[in-house]
């Protein structure tokens, strides 16, 4: 995997840039959709090419372990065959996952042991296991086995656990240095920054992560409950101890403005299942502000879903008929709206790349930060 930084804006941390893997290439800052279960839900890949231009997609590896499983995984190839998606795929190791579960886990500092959602079978996972089942599962990008604090942890909690995600994340790397893809290309491993809100302990992690020397970096535990400005912080600690000359992935995050704010504070790389979570349920993001399709107001409407926008849903539908397809019950509406936040998304980070570029993003990013968080 190869990573160059193109051009930095002058009055932030902003940088644009391009990320070179065996499947493709990614323009950073770039918007990665969460496909959990190797599809980006009720929507075909071809409307995430051509028409939200993904370049990468998230795939999950608690959920792809437990469904459909390795052993179907592995026959047909990888990740990449099974689904039909030619293009570049990272996976979470499902730490937060099994976060996730609460009552259903035992965290001790071998792994996690956990019982599956599904049908409650017991498994187990470690920071080699994970690699492991990556390796199978065969995306180009994966993560290293990390335990996520919640936002409101205490300090003495959120040490030890430190301690542990730190040893995990050795043992982790050991094991994907000492192990090949299984697919003839190349993956590529990416440490977890922890250290819940606490900013000594985001450093300590940063500086650890950096000297392993990894092809990337990501920034966890964040968007879990802690206030919107204490995430800023926690990513403003750590900017100046990750090399610069690799790309930065923040986990889970989150909103548009969220976005750029993080764009301007040097990151690369987002993933959110916002865009296709609330859009599922009628909460449209535009350059004007957020819709609620199902409102009484949009029943008249007949200008597009989003007047400045570019992707087909926008030249394509209405407001009055995408709420008519909500109130109504069709499946459509919700593909619809998945298909139009996940091209906001998409558009939202190119906008940001060629202000990157032209060297005004931060006037840019003002403007718009206030626009985008407007209920309309």
């Amino acid at each position: 995997m190869y990573f160059t930084v193109l051009h930095s804006d002058p009055g932030s941390g902003a940088r644009m840039g391009k990320l070179v893997t065996d499947h493709g290439e990614i323009d950073t800052p770039i918007f990665m959709p969460v496909g959990t279960l190797g599809t980006v839900k009720g929507l075909f890949h071809r409307d995430l090419a051509e028409d939200v231009k993904a370049q990468i997609i998230l795939g999950n590896t608690y959920h792809l372990y437990l469904r459909p499983g390795l052993d179907i995984i592995g026959k047909a190839g990888g990740i990449h065959k099974f689904c039909g998606w030619d293009r570049p795929v990272l996976t979470d190791s499902g730490g937060y996952q099994v976060f996730s579960l609460a009552a259903r886990r035992k965290l001790t500092w071998e792994g996690y042991f956990f019982q599956s959602h599904i049908d409650g079978s017991r498994h187990f996972f470690s920071p080699e296991k994970t690699v492991d089942i990556q390796r199978i599962i065969g995306a180009d990008i994966i993560m290293a086995l990390d335990e996520c604090t919640p936002g409101d942890a205490p300090y003495d909690y959120a040490a030890k656990s430190l301690t542990m995600t730190q040893q995990w994340l050795e043992r982790g790397l050991t094991r994907f240095r000492r192990t090949d893809g299984l697919y003839g290309y190349k993956q590529s491993f990416f440490p977890v920054v922890q250290g819940c809100v606490y900013p000594e302990l985001r450093k300590q992690a940063a500086l650890h992560a950096a000297s392993l020397d990894a092809e990337g970096y990501a920034i966890g535990g964040l968007s879990v409950g802690e206030p919107t400005e204490v995430m800023y912080q926690m990513i403003e600690t750590v900017d100046p101890y990750l090399p610069r000359n690799r790309p930065r992935y923040l986990m889970g995050v989150g909103t548009p403005a969220n976005i750029l704010e993080g764009i301007a504070r040097g990151i690369d790389m987002f993933d959110c299942v916002m865009p296709t979570r609330n859009g599922r349920n009628g909460m449209l993001f535009t350059g004007n502000g957020i819709i609620n399709i199902k409102n009484r107001k949009w029943a008249d409407d007949l200008s597009p879903v989003d007047p400045e926008g570019t992707s087909f849903v926008d030249k394509t539908y209405t407001r009055a008929y995408l709420r008519h397809l909500f109130i109504a019950g069709e499946m459509l509406g919700p593909q619809i709206a998945s298909l139009h936040n996940l091209a906001f998304y998409l558009h939202l980070v190119r906008e940001a790349a060629l202000h990157i570029k032209t060297g005004d993003f931060t006037s840019w990013k003002n403007k718009m930060a206030g626009q985008l968080e407007t209920r309309l």
